[in-house]
């Protein structure tokens, strides 16, 4: 039987706000022998998993483990597990997964109190901190992917108070230094897609024994009870480890595979390869007379934000570089989704040569779409 035309599958690149194109290794687990969730093997595997989530975190924290969902759930455990009727959730909104924190913590049932800022500018950590006096938690984006923005999760750490901080390093993990346990992460959430150079599908998360102690008893949502997913992942008392959900084996061991490629090549050289390719973009894009769109100084190497030109049909370009170069950029967030572009060079896809092809397919672009 011949594939028609219209069936055959392209090969894109991957350069949106994600997901990206995998790292070669965490592909190639996906067709590992699929083992069952319980068995001896993939216990092993999720010990391993766990235990290089804890360094790409930086945190020795016992309960870190991979949710078995997107990112977005990694939010609403964040949220459901810290927060209940009555509680007061400060969140700084300096971007639209800011916006969704507040829209998660409400719905648990949290008092929440914005600190807004300005899209393309990093979170402020003195009005946070007197946005509201002794807080149950303070919510914040560390790398915010609807506008390219880098906050300083340290200085939150340092202003918290009592209050337990959460931090979304959905766009961080894996390309940019994480410090949880000094930058004082109680809860932290991730997702695969990015930086990871993974398939979507699972939430790198960490809580600290802090949080954990003062996690909501009984939180609305079973599935995403941190006091049962601790028994799942880590063992229950005397180690026999717990039954809560079918594990999806072959994204863990995805994400294992991932883990390693990245440690191999070590965590100092995937930064630099990440800062030096963001570089490079966004040097080419000013060099081509564009603008970029987030504060000069917080910009995310691995996420760039680029207004489009006046007069250009944002998405018209975006079709012509998918029809043309099966590149995929991504439009902008909310009230941006028209005047700017989310460019992404994250995990494989951090190198020169993406940067030279973007480069030279957008001038295309913008000149004949």
């Amino acid at each position: 039987m011949t594939m028609s035309p219209d069936r055959i599958i392209p090969t894109r690149h991957l350069f949106g706000p994600g997901p990206c194109n995998p790292y070669p290794e965490a592909t190639a687990a996906l067709g590992l022998p699929l083992i069952g969730h319980l068995d001896p093997e993939f216990i092993a595997r999720m010990d391993r998993t766990n235990e290089g989530l804890r360094v790409l975190w930086g945190t020795r924290n016992a309960r870190t483990l991979p949710l078995s969902a997107t990112g977005s759930a990694g939010m609403e455990a964040a949220f459901v597990n810290t927060v209940q009727s009555g509680d007061v959730a400060v969140i700084a909104v300096n971007g639209l997964f800011g916006e969704r924190m507040c829209e998660v913590a409400s719905r648990a049932g949290a008092e929440v109190v914005r600190v807004d800022h300005e899209w393309g500018t990093p979170v402020d950590a003195e009005r946070v901190a007197a946005a509201y006096p002794n807080p149950t938690v303070i919510g914040a984006v560390h790398a915010e992917t609807s506008t390219g923005v880098l906050s300083d999760i340290a200085a939150l750490g340092a202003i918290k108070g009592d209050a337990l901080l959460i931090t979304d390093a959905v766009t961080s993990i894996g390309g940019m230094p994480l410090r949880a346990d000094d930058w004082g992460i109680d809860v932290g959430y991730a997702g695969t897609q990015k930086c990871l150079g993974v398939a979507p599908g699972l939430a790198p998360f960490t809580i600290s024994d802090r949080a954990f102690e003062r996690r909501v008893p009984k939180p609305q949502s079973w599935y995403l009870d941190l006091g049962l997913l601790g028994g799942y992942a880590n063992g229950a008392p005397g180690g026999q480890r717990a039954y809560h959900h079918t594990a999806p084996v072959g994204m863990v061991a995805s994400l294992e595979a991932g883990i390693n490629r990245i440690l191999a090549e070590g965590l100092d050289a995937v930064t630099e390869r990440h800062r030096s390719a963001g570089k490079a973009l966004q040097d080419g894009l000013q060099e081509m007379g564009l603008e970029l769109f987030a504060a000069e100084g917080h910009r995310l190497p691995q996420l760039t934000t680029v207004k489009v030109p006046e007069g250009v049909d944002a998405a018209a370009v975006r079709g012509y570089l998918l029809e043309n170069f099966n590149v995929e950029i991504g439009a902008g967030a909310g009230e941006f989704t028209s005047t700017v572009w989310r460019i992404g060079l994250m995990g494989p896809n951090a190198n020169p040569a993406s940067v030279a092809l973007l480069l030279g397919a957008l001038k295309e672009a913008i000149a004949k779409a």
